[in-house]
């Protein structure tokens, strides 16, 4: 038999470890953030180990903790997947797109009612992952992914939509410890796994030296690191279409006004076969359209 935690208790983990907050993962699963707490001290208690130190209005990641959120993270992100790929079946209109968490949470979920608007006959379903979509086991219709420019995949249509500018973040009170570049040398630098090369190649491109890039925090997310940094932890490297949103907001500062750009925009991802099916055609020229790009 199996003998795996309670699925409640993974789902608080993992919303948890998006967000660094009970608080937030509670407002994503529809329960209180005295449940996620219940949930993941029970998970704690099942394995045996700490996932979380508990600070005052805030949580961090055990090393434990990270460890296991990497090795469960691809086993939840099949099932899910899995999971939606039956429920389609019965879903004539359905349009999947696969896309990155920090994607989908800050620049497609927040243009989803004008989607709808748009388009109320079409069922979009949104998967997240941290890799490619699987267009071969017909899993998704549509995936958004970090390409370099001008790429091309045989039998696939790939549109570029968004570039990926980007520049560092904190927190408004990190930001008054910064006065001029050489300050980040005694700031915490905090670090995605999935993007290691983003800060020396901002600082080297900026000019900067003398800033050590092997120090600082590490996050199995962008989304991890962007919510780090609104909590004060340090200074992220951020996307700019991803964290204008909390910029406008104030719960970001950009320091700097140098800019780097990337070159692996964001692109569309179909496959050839599908691309010219009249739903795929309004959900990529919807999406082409919010960007800002030409249809």
């Amino acid at each position: 038999m199996l003998q795996i935690p309670s699925t409640s208790g993974l789902r608080a983990f993992e919303a948890a470890c998006r967000y660094l907050s009970f608080n937030q993962a509670s407002e994503e699963l529809g329960v209180t953030p005295g449940a996620v707490s219940r949930q993941i001290q029970n998970l704690e208690h099942y394995l045996g180990k700490t996932l979380f130190h508990r600070h005052h209005k805030r949580v961090e990641l055990t090393a434990v903790g990270r460890q296991y959120l990497a090795e469960i993270t691809l086993p939840l992100e099949k099932i899910a997947a899995a999971s939606a790929r039956l429920r389609s079946e019965n879903r004539r209109n359905a349009v999947s797109i696969c896309a990155y968490p920090t994607f989908a949470i800050h620049w497609l979920i927040p243009r989803w009612s004008q989607l709808y608007e748009q388009h109320p006959d079409i069922d979009v379903q949104l998967i997240t992952s941290l890799n490619p979509a699987d267009f071969g086991g017909e899993e998704f219709d549509l995936s958004i992914q970090v390409l370099a420019e001008g790429t091309t995949i045989k039998g696939m249509r790939v549109d570029k939509l968004l570039e990926v500018d980007t520049y560092p973040v904190c927190s408004p009170e990190v930001a008054k410890k910064i006065h001029t570049q050489k300050d980040l040398a005694d700031i915490v630098l905090l670090h995605e796994s999935p993007r290691p090369t983003d800060w020396p190649r901002w600082l080297q491109e900026a000019g900067i030296t003398d800033i050590d890039t092997n120090t600082g925090l590490h996050f199995e997310s962008a989304n991890m690191v962007q919510h780090a940094a609104i909590n004060g932890l340090g200074v992220a490297i951020g996307i700019d279409a991803l964290v204008q949103a909390d910029i406008e907001a104030g719960r970001l500062v950009k320091p700097f006004e140098f800019v780097r750009r990337s070159g692996f925009p964001f692109h569309i991802v179909s496959a050839a076969r599908k691309a010219t099916r009249p739903k795929l055609v309004a959900i990529r020229e919807w999406m082409l359209e919010a960007a800002g790009q030409a249809v």
